[in-house]
């Protein structure tokens, strides 16, 4: 992938100005209880009193991968060794490569390969290599394709013939389809009732963000006193719905905040009353900048 001057010198500005963050002027974050723009501090800070950070990102956003990588070098900063990442961008299937990555013992190239990495892997890059340098564990939160895919065209229980081992890497059968709120949220997105057809299209969304939730809390059973920084898109976590509420349902005492942030042409003068039930921080990011594809 090639990316434009800009963004390359955007990039590198993330391993050397952490401690200046040249990059604030294309962003703004606003706290939506308290009525306020606050920093990247105040939100680290405010994760005394939670434990599942929520970032969710529209994924060709240059500045929102900035503040990712930023976030969680904080995160790792206050909580060493009581920290950790969860990502959409890797499927359940490939903790294992993953995890050979992150110990030294395979190269970049196999994890891209056989992780099955995005396509914009650069992307994330940084959050990785973080990672691996700070020996932080990383959850490979998401559903694998495949499954995914047989409910898209089986529904949900096309699952029931899946093997132990293949159920493993899924939220527990059967999955609670999360009808509501989130329901009519998905129906608007996919254009309308008439273009949902039956409800396979809903279900498969249900197993994506299910499995993300799932895997969560099956590390913070094991790993109690951790702070987790989950990246995703947007619309898994708006509202506290999607991923969030999957969450909440295997381990109801989670607490959670959540971040949504957009490119917003608005950037400039801000009504923030647009976005403020989106999350308990809203972020907006400048539209001009590049995106990263």
């Amino acid at each position: 992938m090639k990316y434009p001057i800009v963004l390359l010198l955007l990039l590198l500005s993330m391993f050397c100005c952490f401690g200046q963050d040249q990059m604030s002027v294309h962003y703004k974050i606003y706290n939506t209880a308290k009525k306020r723009l606050v920093s990247a501090d105040d939100i680290i800070n405010d994760l005394t009193n939670a434990d599942v950070l929520f970032f969710g990102e529209e994924h060709n956003d240059s500045t929102g991968h900035y503040l990712e990588a930023l976030l969680f070098k904080k995160l790792t900063e206050k909580y060493p060794d009581k920290s950790a990442l969860s990502l959409e961008m890797f499927q359940t299937d490939c903790q294992i490569v993953l995890n050979e990555y992150l110990a030294g013992f395979i190269r970049e190239k196999n994890l891209i390969t056989e992780g099955r990495a995005w396509n914009n892997y650069k992307d994330y890059r940084p959050l990785i290599e973080h990672a691996k340098d700070t020996h932080t564990p990383v959850i490979a939160a998401n559903a694998p394709t495949r499954y995914t895919n047989m409910v898209t065209r089986g529904g949900l229980s096309s699952l029931d013939r899946l093997s132990a081992q293949a159920k493993a890497w899924l939220a527990p059968l059967p999955i609670d389809t999360a009808t509501g709120t989130y329901y009519e949220k998905f129906v608007d997105i996919m254009g309308g009732h008439s273009a949902m057809g039956d409800m396979k299209i809903y279900q498969s969304q249900n197993v994506w963000d299910a499995t993300m939730g799932w895997n969560i809390a099956q590390f913070l059973k094991s790993h109690p006193g951790f702070k987790v920084l989950q990246v995703n898109g947007g619309f898994h976590s708006e509202e506290k719905l999607g991923s969030c509420a999957q969450l909440k349902k295997y381990l109801p005492k989670t607490r959670i905040l959540n971040i949504a942030a957009y490119a917003d042409d608005s950037f400039d003068k801000p009504d923030w009353t647009k976005f403020e039930k989106m999350g308990d921080y809203i972020i907006l990011t400048d539209p001009k900048l590049p995106k990263t594809f």
